[in-house]
């Protein structure tokens, strides 16, 4: 692809839907390699809005909206950030030739469904994954509890994402309110869960994979070192890279992440979650754009996960080398505010081998991630230390 001069005629002009604090950091990425970029969003002032060239606020559920703001803009190239999209009029665009949807609609319709990627990934291409199966109402729930998925479980919304709606089922008390809670986390006004058995796994990772050009311009597979991480209410809170893994683990790892990405196409970075224990692994989910777990990558590697996207979309060359290890923490909100301040960032950065990244989000809620602690090193558990006491010495406070 050539690249032209921002804010031009000749501009190379990139649209992401969704401006979030990963949108932002795919945006600087493009931006350095001298890309236009228009950045959307639900809300204004959001991450991403502050440093692209232009923004925009609109309900990206909302396909007619879409599309007006598509043909106002001409990008050469969508990216989108969410899961919260009005995919069938992305597929539309992408027909119309108004522009390449990153990596393809396709995907983007398949991967904003938990159905619709399971069964992809289960049914079609035979990868393993938990038993699961899909409820419209408590009756279902139980009867596929009570079918062979067992005690206990996990149910979530068939669309949702960071977490919300998502809780286990201990036992038949549990399934009401987690019912509830599933519908109210939930993107659509749709009675539809995922029950999933509970997998023994050991740990989970992230194995970015990036469908990148070669020198050949045939779509080239490459893997970043996994990334493994914790989750709390469906939620990463750490990950750190690499995570140490047996070498028949990790090329399964490869394999399910090459395998999933081929079949959904196109170009750039996803996110294949999977599930280990041993020498076995299994499929979770996958996102067709940069992953929150891989925010460490900025501390790890000489291309993070956001410069890897840009690359990989424009058509650029990739190198997913790892230049040490390191650690991410999740600092949270810890009040429902607007405009809130930080105290303590020079204490957190005075601990050695530490970064932030503070996203610059305009509300707060007790549990909106607002920042990440990084640290970087020579050992993985090191990392993790000095990453969670960075975090924890970042305090949020009310604004005045």
């Amino acid at each position: 692809m050539r690249i032209g001069t921002p804010l031009s005629n000749t501009a190379t002009k990139v649209m992401l839907l969704g401006s979030g604090e990963l949108g932002k950091e795919v945006i600087i990425s493009l931006q350095r390699l001298g890309v236009e970029v228009i950045a959307v969003d639900r809300y204004a002032d959001a991450p991403g809005h502050q440093v692209a060239h232009r923004a925009h606020v609109i309900d990206m559920t909302d396909g007619d909206a879409l599309y007006d703001l598509v043909k106002q803009e001409r990008p050469q190239l969508i990216v989108p950030e969410i899961e919260a999209i009005a995919t069938d009029k992305l597929a539309q665009i992408e027909q119309e030739q108004l522009a390449e949807v990153i990596p393809t609609a396709r995907a983007t319709q398949l991967t904003m469904n938990r159905e619709g990627i399971r069964r992809l990934a289960a049914e079609e291409l035979g990868l393993p994954t938990s038993r699961y199966a899909f409820a419209e109402s408590l009756e279902a729930v139980q009867a596929a509890i009570d079918g062979g998925i067992g005690y206990p479980c996990i149910i979530k919304p068939v669309m949702s994402s960071s977490g919300k709606g998502q809780s286990t089922i201990k036992g038949p008390d549990d399934i009401e309110k987690a019912w509830e809670y599933a519908l109210s986390g939930g993107r659509v006004k749709r009675a539809r869960v995922i029950v999933e058995e509970m997998i023994d796994f050991d740990y989970e990772i992230t194995q970015l994979t990036v469908r990148s050009l070669g020198r050949d311009g045939a779509i080239e597979t490459s893997f970043c070192e996994p990334v493994g991480h914790i989750q709390k209410g469906g939620d990463y809170v750490e990950s750190w890279q690499p995570q140490p893994m047996s070498e028949t683990a990790k090329s399964r790892a490869r394999e399910i992440g090459e395998t999933i990405t081929a079949s959904l196409g196109g170009r750039g970075l996803f996110g294949v979650e999977l599930f280990v224990k041993g020498d076995q692994v299994w499929f979770s989910e996958v996102s067709p754009r940069p992953h929150d777990t891989g925010m460490v990558t900025m501390a790890t590697q000489y291309q993070n996960e956001f410069e890897l996207h840009a690359r990989a979309i424009l058509g650029l060359p990739v190198s997913v080398e790892l230049r040490e290890a390191g650690a991410s923490a999740v600092i949270y909100g810890a009040m429902d505010e607007t405009g809130i301040a930080f105290e303590g960032v020079e204490q957190a950065l005075a601990i050695p081998g530490t970064d932030l990244r503070l996203f610059g989000k305009p509300q707060a809620f007790e549990r909106r991630r607002m920042g990440v602690a990084l640290a970087y090193g020579n050992e993985v558990g090191d990392c993790r230390k000095r990453a969670v006491e960075a975090a924890a010495a970042v305090k949020p406070v009310k604004g005045e």
